[in-house]
């Protein structure tokens, strides 16, 4: 067998790496994201699928467990990272990647904390691992896009989630190579879940990529084998999902930065955290319709509205009739007339702009049938470098105001600021666990380089009302 296969490099990449090969600027990237992603996971904790998958989790216990957002259960590793990854992904609030696949790469924490606690890993071991998952997942978006061929984008999430318990778990290369076959050969996920009538599963199909992830590591760490070549093969990975990895074989060397003189496992540098909590290419569009709204001084005077956009956000989220009819929350925060419309109307967008209710107001129903999205082919050029939306409010004076925006607040050329990431997870958390732990939270988080495991963090993301 030759040792040049991707699954060989992807593994000599990840098993090679330290973090004292990472730059500053990722460590401190690490460490946002992880305040980010936690923020998200405790603003859903709530929510329908998150309760759900923690009454599943609830029926197991594991010595070596790793523990449930929320709770003190420790539960096996694979199942704690699916409750987890529920939560993190549920609100559509965590992080993103654009490319020829789009990704939410900070769905990779919910393994990296359920393997690095069950392992008893160090701050700077989570760290590292969730560079190589961030590097490994943004990679392979770069390389081909699974979506325009019915497939879900969570598929690559299970061999980005494998190399980073495998590397928490020390696994050899060969092992690791292992782990990454046994993810590759049961992750396909169909696209089906994005499309049409969303449910419940959109919003975790990451999470089940991620428990895929962990429980290929685990079984690769005994000594299971997996089918190879998982990529190159016969029935492999690029032949049956219709795709080429192509150029990504030749990235993976520690060589090859992603952003110059940032050091390997840079991608994260390029990703996006968002600011509203809905679907990634509706963030321009709301943020040029809350500047449009405080140019209008009767909202009653406003008839219609025109957004235009590029190919990828109206093919995702402003294409289908179900996107001007949302049933539910995952449809509506996938929808861009409804996001765009209910921004203009309340002047903000929140949890409570997806209440149920909310879809059914006449108001909001009778205006979103004015709402018209069109292609915008500059705008598609520009995709995914730039991510704009042009959104044209016309008045009943004959008054037409526009607005346009390329690079959204929280976007990678448009970065928040420490304290606005802060803001954003206190809104979220604080209501959960408290002012005092919260900031505890954020404590632990600023520090993580510097912690010999996880048990704290997790102890102060306890709910004790719930």
């Amino acid at each position: 067998m030759t040792n040049s296969t991707l699954a060989h490099q992807l593994a000599r990449f990840a098993c090679s790496l330290n973090f004292e090969e990472l730059s500053q600027n990722v460590v401190h990237e690490v460490k946002r994201r992880l305040v980010d992603s936690l923020g998200c996971a405790l603003g859903a904790w709530n929510e329908e699928p998150c309760t759900i998958a923690r009454r599943v989790v609830s029926d197991f216990s594991a010595k070596n467990g790793a523990t449930v957002f929320g709770t003190s259960h420790k539960a096996p590793p694979d199942w704690a990272a699916f409750s987890n990854g529920c939560c993190i992904r549920y609100f559509d609030y965590n992080d993103t990647y654009l490319s020829k696949e789009p990704a939410h790469p900070s769905d990779n924490f919910s393994a990296v904390l359920a393997v690095g606690e069950s392992v008893g890993a160090t701050g700077k071991e989570m760290i590292t691992a969730t560079a190589i998952a961030y590097e490994v997942q943004c990679r392979l978006c770069d390389a081909a896009s699974i979506r325009a061929r019915g497939w879900d984008h969570p598929t690559y999430g299970a061999f980005s989630t494998a190399l980073a318990c495998a590397k928490l778990m020390k696994l050899d290369p060969e092992r690791t190579r292992h782990a990454i076959n046994i993810a590759g050969v049961h992750c396909a996920a169909f696209r089906q879940a994005r499309v049409g009538e969303l449910s419940h599963w959109k919003g975790v199909a990451f999470a089940n990529a991620a428990r895929l992830g962990v429980y290929a590591a685990l079984l690769a760490r005994e000594g299971m084998t997996g089918p190879a070549p998982i990529f190159e093969g016969a029935m492999g990975f690029e032949k049956e999902l219709g795709v080429s990895l192509g150029n990504v074989r030749e990235v993976f060397d520690k060589t090859k930065e992603a952003i110059p003189g940032e050091g390997p496992a840079s991608m994260i540098l390029k990703t996006s955290i968002k600011y509203w909590p809905a679907e990634y290419h509706s963030q321009s569009a709301i943020e040029a319709a809350l500047f449009l709204r405080n140019q209008i001084e009767d909202l009653s005077q406003v008839k219609t509205m025109v957004i235009e956009s590029h190919d990828a956000s109206v093919d995702i989220i402003g294409s289908e009739p179900e996107k001007w009819h949302p049933q539910q929350r995952e449809t509506a925060d996938h929808s861009l007339p409804y996001i765009t419309a209910v921004a203009l109307i309340d002047g903000e967008v929140t949890d409570k702009q997806f209440a149920p209710e909310r879809f059914t107001e006449t108001g909001i129903v009778s205006f979103l049938q004015g709402v018209k999205v069109e292609r915008n082919d500059e705008l598609s050029a520009l995709y995914a470098e730039a991510v704009a939306n042009i959104v044209h409010v016309n008045l009943a004076d004959g008054r037409t105001l526009t607005k346009r925006v390329d690079y959204p607040l929280g976007n990678a050329k448009n970065r928040l600021k420490d304290s606005e990431l802060e803001g954003k997870f206190l809104n979220l958390a604080a209501p959960k666990i408290g002012k005092d732990a919260a900031d505890r939270v954020l404590k632990h988080c600023w520090g993580f380089d510097q912690a010999q495991d996880v048990s704290a963090l997790m102890k102060s993301l306890e709910i004790t009302k719930k």
